[in-house]
């Protein structure tokens, strides 16, 4: 991509939209779906029958494509490692809301609901994302590479946050069942966001270099800068995008819901199907880096991601239950407690020597298949 000028006119005849659309560099469909998806929410799409469900449903894998692209240029003009954080941060932001709005549902257990939507989206990222990223790299370019400083540093932060949100609420003993007194909780809110915050700090200031690709960087990596006013474009149209995805995720999931209840199986597949969507974009651009041979970039990605699901979720979801009074189970049972632990120790060898092959990504795919099948069938 070729750098573009800074400004573009204000005004543009209809006669030069197409040449609009080939100085800024983005498709036409990353442009078309956002704006659909919004029309799609206003005009409650979803639910207009089963054609409006169908009509909703591929307007919303639009979106997720377009909100890959411009996250993707986005990044490309902010640079690593700082641009893996604008999509992790969208997302996260977008991902609290949607938990905020399933507790102050009246369906099903709400405070499980929102543990299942947490616990789900660092089982995605952990062995969905990651084992599809290994896999597909190892096929496409043999043994891949990465920086193991950064990796390591990811997942030491990424264990203490999980066990700290997910298991101790099963052991205390100053509430009932698997949730945190008051005062348990605003303290584990606290220090999750504090170690995530020393972990964005080692990865944009103190220790960057960690994060960084290595020298042998593939072509399309030295390619030119998108220019300042295709980036505000990508930008504003990733937000638009990430928005409509969610709330359309959101307005589809009482009939995901309905049909989940019908067909008899655990609530706890609601949550599984919110996880996969509002993950959906990150994980599409984690796989493209891979495939690209920027395993770096990728694993910054979803390490990333899964860091802000726990130490920017966690906290914002216990404010909103500290001050509404709802309920939040938090703990997790035994079977994904075994989970859980079986995930972080894979990838701790999967990622411990700075190499990895087709191997480590069909070990972690058969850990995320038993995932979604004990699930399904508890």
């Amino acid at each position: 991509m070729t750098e573009q000028p800074d400004n573009v006119d204000a005004i543009v005849p209809p006669a030069s939209k197409r040449a609009l659309l080939g100085r800024l560099g983005l498709p036409a469909y990353t442009l078309a779906f956002p704006l659909l998806g919004a029309i799609a929410v206003l005009l409650s799409l979803y639910k207009m029958g089963t054609i409006g469900t169908v009509a909703a449903s591929a307007i919303l894998i639009g979106s997720v494509l377009a909100a890959v692209h411009h996250a993707e240029v986005v990044a490309h003009r902010v640079g690593e490692p700082f641009g893996t954080l604008v999509l992790a941060i969208a997302v996260t932001v977008i991902e609290v809301s949607l938990i905020v709005s399933l507790m102050l549902s009246d369906s099903g257990d709400a405070s499980a609901l929102a543990r299942d939507t947490v616990f789900a989206a660092i089982m995605i990222i952990l062995n969905g994302i990651v084992g599809l990223c290994l896999m597909a790299g190892g096929l496409r370019h043999g043994e891949q590479r990465f920086t193991l400083s950064g990796v390591s540093a990811a997942l030491a932060v990424l264990t203490a946050l999980v066990v700290l949100s997910l298991v101790l609420p099963n052991y205390v003993t100053s509430a009932a069942g698997p949730t945190y007194a008051p005062a348990q909780l605003v303290f584990v809110a606290v220090v999750s966001l504090f170690l995530y915050l020393m972990f964005v700090l080692v990865q944009t200031v103190r220790h960057r270099e960690y994060f960084l690709p290595g020298e042998e960087l593939p072509r399309d990596a030295h390619a030119d800068r998108p220019s300042r006013t295709t980036t505000m474009f990508a930008l504003a149209f990733l937000l638009i995008a990430l928005v409509g995805v969610v709330l359309l995720a959101k307005g589809l999931s009482a009939t995901v819901e309905r049909a989940v209840l019908d067909a008899g199986l655990p609530l706890a597949v609601v949550g599984v199907v919110i996880a996969a969507l509002v993950l959906a974009p990150e994980g599409l651009a984690a796989y493209r880096a891979a495939k690209r041979n920027r395993l770096q970039t990728s694993l910054n990605l979803a390490l990333g991601s899964a860091l802000a699901t726990i130490g920017l979720t966690i906290p914002s979801v216990a404010i909103v239950s500290l001050m509404l009074d709802l309920p939040l189970a938090l703990g997790i049972g035994a079977k994904g407690i075994t989970l859980l632990i079986l995930s972080l120790f894979t990838i701790t060898l999967s990622l411990g020597t700075g190499r990895t092959t087709i191997l480590g990504g069909a070990v972690h795919l058969v850990i995320f298949a038993a995932y979604l099948f004990t699930t399904v069938v508890p």
